[in-house]
């Protein structure tokens, strides 16, 4: 599977998981080149806190397009080093 955006591939891996219908990486996967630290922070109810990364491809820049979840709560292990992504996102086979 391959995250691409802007033609550019971000994350690459067969290693994916499928959580509430979204695509989940290994973190270790992502292409750091393209990516950037955001400062957003949400609360999933039973995964926890999710931390996002922002793309940068060019001089063009996809604001908090990827979250993941550092520490995520019991019961959510599987995301665990994961990564997933929207807004634009396009996940390929």
């Amino acid at each position: 599977m391959r995250a691409v955006w802007k033609n550019t591939v971000i994350a690459d891996s067969d290693d994916t998981i499928e959580v509430e219908g979204n695509v989940y990486f290994p973190l270790a996967s992502l292409d750091r080149r393209y990516v950037v630290d955001s400062n957003l922070k949400t609360t999933c109810p039973w995964k926890g806190s999710a931390s996002y990364l922002s793309i940068k491809v060019g001089v063009d820049i996809n604001q908090d397009a990827a979250w993941f979840y550092p520490a995520p709560k019991v019961g959510a292990e599987a995301v665990a080093n994961r990564v997933a992504f929207w807004r634009g996102v396009k996940i390929q086979q």
